[in-house]
């Protein structure tokens, strides 16, 4: 069997491409463009811990072949299906980031097409390679849900009208350029398990926090972590701004709960998933998230656990400039995706412990880059 995994180089995809080669006996396709390094660097800043080049990197790895080339190309796409013949697709590429699909049309258009185009050729080449019995899974997010004041369920969602009841999916209500992608996609994973018959996977990921793994720590092989405004989440810069003697940032209450998963339960879930398969059903869907957490319980733990490395941050409240319910309780069901994961594996404060205590070895790196943690001017 070979398993393909897209955005291999990136956060999530490197972390899980080592274990899926530790622990599968399995042929592994990494597929990776590196635009994640360039976006970074476009905006001014770097990761945190230092990566390797991409070819050194995977060089070393033992069942592991290397190929960068643009999933966005169908002609590319076409060729990688065919010579490789995946059994399994594990894509995990994407431009990300919501605040970079926001700086202006250019970019929005580009996240779009980059995000859109990239599954839709996965799926079409599945299909006219005649590998439809591929399990196809999608790492999308849980920002495609938005903030409803209702539970928020693991998958489609009850409607009644007029007497009758059906499910139906979940409406796309996500509050961003490069969100609504996710949701596009996940319509058009919908057809195509309709229109192909595909075995489809959609995991939605939540704000992941973490810095190792075992397996990276391993290799000796850091994932990257991105803390500028742009591409770092709001556990990253919280981090980066207490090890740089900052204060912890929180706009308004902070009481509003987001959905959070630590990088070894998102690894272990999704390494299950590829072993696991599919059993020719539905698309099943994964809310990938162990509990919703309120930025200011957030910002709290950082703030306490930093204590153990001898970091003095202190947590401060702004006025809050977006327009969100700052007292928001966040309910998701992810009961399929706790069976999938075997229970959490790491708790937050011991998620933060590991994050704090890389990041504190690389100080100087965030130091030198701190005016990153508020937006600026990209470059051409």
């Amino acid at each position: 069997m070979t398993i393909l995994v897209t955005g291999a180089d990136g956060y999530l995809g490197w972390p899980t491409t080592l274990r899926l080669a530790d622990q599968v006996d399995e042929r592994i396709i990494a597929v990776d463009n590196l635009a994640r390094r360039e976006w970074v660097e476009e905006s001014g800043s770097v990761s945190a811990t230092p990566v390797e080049d991409a070819e050194e990197r995977f060089a070393e790895l033992d069942g592991v072949s290397f190929v960068e080339g643009d999933l966005t190309d169908r002609d590319f796409v076409l060729q990688l299906l065919e010579v490789y013949e995946p059994e399994t697709v594990l894509h995990a590429a994407a431009q990300p980031s919501a605040p970079y699909s926001g700086i202006n049309g250019e970019r929005a258009l580009y996240t779009q097409q980059n995000n859109i185009s990239m599954t839709l050729n996965l799926l079409h080449g599945l299909h006219e390679m005649g590998l439809s019995d591929s399990h196809f899974i999608e790492t999308t997010t849980t920002g495609i849900y938005g903030a409803p004041e209702f539970p928020i369920p693991e998958g489609g969602a009850k409607m009644e009208n007029e007497g009758e009841r059906d499910d139906v999916p979940f409406p796309a209500m996500g509050g961003s350029w490069y969100h609504q992608t996710k949701s596009f996609n996940a319509a058009n994973m919908r057809l195509a398990e309709s229109e192909f018959g595909l075995n489809i996977s959609d995991v939605r990921t939540a704000i992941v926090y973490g810095t190792e793994t075992a397996e990276t720590n391993a290799v000796g092989s850091q994932t990257r972590f991105d803390f500028d405004y742009y591409f770092g989440t709001v556990v990253n810069r919280f981090c980066a701004q207490a090890v740089a003697g900052y204060p912890i940032t929180v706009y308004g209450k902070g009481e509003q709960r987001k959905p959070m998963v630590s990088l070894e339960d998102t690894v272990e879930s999704l390494v299950n998933l590829v072993e696991q398969g599919h059993d020719g059903g539905d698309i099943a869907v994964y809310n990938q998230v162990t509990r919703p957490v309120a930025i200011v319980e957030l910002a709290e733990t950082i703030a306490e656990v930093g204590e153990e490395f001898d970091l003095n941050a202190d947590v401060e409240h702004f006025e809050n400039p977006r327009d969100e319910n700052e007292e928001h309780k966040m309910e998701m069901e992810n009961e399929a995706f706790l069976d999938l994961v075997g229970g959490q594996q790491q708790t937050l404060e011991e998620g933060i412990r590991d994050v704090l205590g890389t990041l504190v070895e690389h100080e100087d790196r965030i130091t030198s880059h701190e005016d990153r943690f508020l937006p600026g001017v990209l470059t051409d």
